[in-house]
Parts: structure tokens; C-alpha cells; sequence
């Protein structure tokens, strides 16, 4: 027989366990209802400062879009120099996200001031306010504020480093490509994608590289190479300039070919390389 006492205990432990449940189940169906929030959409981008296309630093009510624009007040830090290594091209200091809508950018440029001294600069945004006053500045409180500061983390570049505009003429046919040079030491570099209208050869899908070396007199060094594009048997080598003013690089590249009938051939011709 079950007792009074433990028919008690029975009944306190079913109390207990209907409360739980009854918690549990309101959690499950609270629908949220704020407070909502302005935030930068990411923690930090990393470019290079031969980037030459304008950088969008993205913030976004995390929210319903409203009826009126939101203004955001940001403050600017960090080791990089404004007008030496980065410019603005929106307003200083306040984004504003228009109406009916959830994003805007802080637009900067980077300025290529490249000197083949590799080190590293930030700038670091930091929303101060935001208005209407119904939304709050990122997510949390206290120091662990999330969304609240980005960091741009601005890499130096070697002298010949970017992207390229590439073209070269071979009687009256005019080629041209988008290339890439690259260097981990600012003496040797990788050419990627160098190949402009090679006669005989069709590898534009492949986007084979050169490399060559910086001299440090402006004249350039293509050593002789191999190509894994061509045949074992076929070299690449040249010579090259660089124009400081322009930052133009010309390539008098030597190309000693097998052909089917199985004489070498030596090809001669000029590609330039424009920064972009």
C-alpha cells in the first residue's frame, strides 16, 4: 500500500516536473524580440598594398530593416597613415544604412607605397554610437562586445609586386591578359599567368608563370627555364626592364622551341606588364 507520506513525496515530484515542462515548452516558443543591433559584418580583412580596387568594409543592422535610415559613428585607429598608406572614398567617420535596407561600407583605397620593406600596418574602426537610439552597438556587453571594432590589416608589397595588365604585339595581332606578380623577397619574383599570345602555343587556360630577378638598377633578369607547359626540351630565358615612374615592366623574352619537325626554333619578342 502506498502511504500518505509517499503519496506527498509523489505529488511534489509531479508539481516539479509539470513546471519543468511548462518552462521548457514557453522557451521553445518565446519568439525574440530584441534588443537589436548594428555590427561590422566581419572581425578584420588582410590586403596587400599594391590592392588597387576600392576595399568595402561591410556593417548591417542584424534586424528587421526599418522605415528610417540608421547612422553609424565610428572612430579610426591603428599604425597606418591615412594619406600615406590608405585613403577614404565614403565619408570619414559615419556609414549610414538606408532605409529599408540592412547594409552599408566604409569604402577605403589603398595608396602603393611599396619600398620592399615587408611589414605589416592596421587600421582599426571602431563604431562608437548609432541612431535610432532602439538599437544597440554589436552583440553583448561589456569587453566582449561582438561586431563592435574591424580591423584592416594593410601588408606591405615588393616594389615589383600587383596585378598586371599584360600585352604584347606579334605583327598586327595585339594580345593581352590580367597577370600576377608576386615575391617573397623582393629580388626573385613569380609572374603568373605571363603567357601573351606565344605563337604555336595555346595555353590560356592553364596560366603557366616566369619568374625573373630584380637586378636593383631597374633592369630585370629572366634566367634560363623550363616551363612544365612545354616541352623538356624547351628554354625560356630574357632580359627586362622597369620603369619607376610608371611602375611599367617590359619582358624581351628568348624562346628556344622543338618543333614537330624537330629543330629548335628561337622565338624573340616583348610583353609589358602595366600596374593596375
Amino acid at each position: 500500500m502506498i502511504t500518505n507520506k509517499l503519496r506527498g513525496l509523489f505529488g511534489v515530484v509531479l508539481v516539479l516536473a509539470l513546471g519543468v515542462f511548462a518552462c521548457e515548452t514557453s522557451d521553445v516558443d518565446r519568439i525574440f524580440e530584441g534588443p537589436y543591433f548594428v555590427r561590422f559584418t566581419k572581425d578584420s580583412l588582410t590586403y596587400k598594398e599594391s590592392y588597387s580596387q576600392p576595399i568595402n568594409i561591410e556593417v548591417h543592422n542584424a534586424g528587421p530593416q526599418l522605415d528610417q535610415a540608421i547612422t553609424i559613428n565610428y572612430t579610426v585607429g591603428g599604425t597606418a597613415r591615412e594619406g600615406k598608406e590608405y585613403s577614404f572614398t565614403s565619408k570619414k567617420g559615419t556609414v549610414t544604412i538606408p532605409a529599408k535596407s540592412s547594409k552599408a561600407n566604409i569604402v577605403l583605397k589603398l595608396i602603393n607605397n611599396a619600398n620592399n620593406i615587408l611589414e605589416s600596418s592596421t587600421v582599426t574602426f571602431t563604431i562608437t554610437s548609432v541612431q535610432p537610439s532602439s538599437l544597440q552597438v554589436g552583440f553583448g556587453s561589456g569587453e566582449n562586445v561582438i561586431g563592435k571594432q574591424f580591423t584592416l590589416i594593410i601588408q606591405d608589397d615588393c616594389l615589383l609586386g600587383g596585378s598586371y595588365a599584360g600585352s604584347s604585339k606579334i605583327g598586327n595581332q595585339t594580345y593581352t591578359n590580367t597577370a600576377s606578380i608576386t615575391s617573397t623577397d623582393c629580388k626573385n619574383y613569380l609572374l603568373s599567368n605571363w603567357n601573351i599570345g606565344i605563337p604555336f602555343l595555346s595555353f590560356d587556360a592553364i596560366k603557366p608563370t616566369l619568374t625573373f630577378i630584380d637586378n636593383g638598377d631597374n633592369s630585370l633578369t629572366v634566367p634560363t627555364q623550363n616551363n612544365a607547359e612545354l616541352g623538356s626540351t624547351d628554354k625560356i630565358k630574357g632580359t627586362g626592364a622597369w620603369n619607376p615612374k610608371n611602375r611599367v615592366i617590359t619582358l624581351n623574352l628568348q624562346f628556344t622551341i622543338k618543333l614537330t619537325t624537330g629543330k629548335d626554333t628561337l622565338l624573340s619578342y616583348s610583353q609589358t606588364y602595366t600596374p593596375q
